[in-house]
């Protein structure tokens, strides 16, 4: 078995004997996002107005919630030195393990997010771009979270640097992902906010596991 689907499978098996784990961001997704239509009143022209900037939000606020276990667990039990040492790329390794963390974390807002959405009686149009939005800004925001998450390894009181040092890496991706269905419902069209995610994501992509790479093995030495 190829090691990349090897790491693949065990972050899969692991994540899934604990599912509590898995379901707190699912868990604080809903809560989020169900609390706010209570709390502001049955206005629609303002649940509208309102309604993405609360649901990029708390899937941001819910994808962070993983992030401290995505090499922790490797770090304190050895398998993060093993990964370091063997013939593998560490990168790719890196990247399959920030794969498995958007499956785990980031898909299941993503589908989610369509039932959410009816509670400010968004329109199917916008709806269908919030998913495109959610689709391509979850995995960016696992891969900036990964950073944080391999700078942070084994420091005092890593929750809170990690939370100080990822969310202002997170705002642009916040501002263009809901933007995107803002503008989608104003008519103006969410093709140029769209873009602008896809090469952030691109960029993210290529660079994110080589920093976090680098980032593991000072957190080892």
């Amino acid at each position: 078995m190829s090691p990349y689907m090897a790491v693949l499978r065990r972050d899969l098996a692991l994540a899934l004997r604990r599912k509590n784990e898995v379901l707190t961001s699912v868990f604080f997704f809903v809560v989020v996002a169900s609390l706010f239509p209570l709390g502001i009143g049955p206005e629609m022209d303002t649940l509208r107005l309102i309604a993405p900037g609360i649901l990029w939000v708390g899937a941001l606020l819910a994808s962070m919630l993983a992030l401290g276990r995505m090499f922790a667990a490797d770090y304190q039990d050895g398998s993060l030195e093993q990964m370091v040492l063997s013939s593998a790329s560490l990168p790719g390794l890196v990247a399959v393990k920030i794969l498995a963390h958007w499956l785990l974390s980031g898909l299941p807002l993503v589908l989610l997010a369509p039932v959410l959405a009816l509670q400010f009686d968004l329109p199917s149009e916008a709806i269908g771009v919030l998913m495109i939005t959610l689709l391509v800004g979850t995995p960016l925001l696992s891969l900036i979270g990964s950073v944080g998450a391999a700078l942070t390894l084994g420091v005092r009181g890593a929750d809170v640097l990690l939370s100080l040092l990822v969310l202002p890496l997170y705002i642009p991706t916040l501002v263009f992902g809901a933007g995107a269905v803002q503008a989608q419902t104003a008519g103006l069209g969410a093709s140029a906010h769209l873009s602008i995610l896809l090469a952030m994501l691109l960029v993210a992509a290529l660079f994110t596991p080589w920093a976090c790479a680098v980032a593991l093995r000072i957190a080892i030495e």
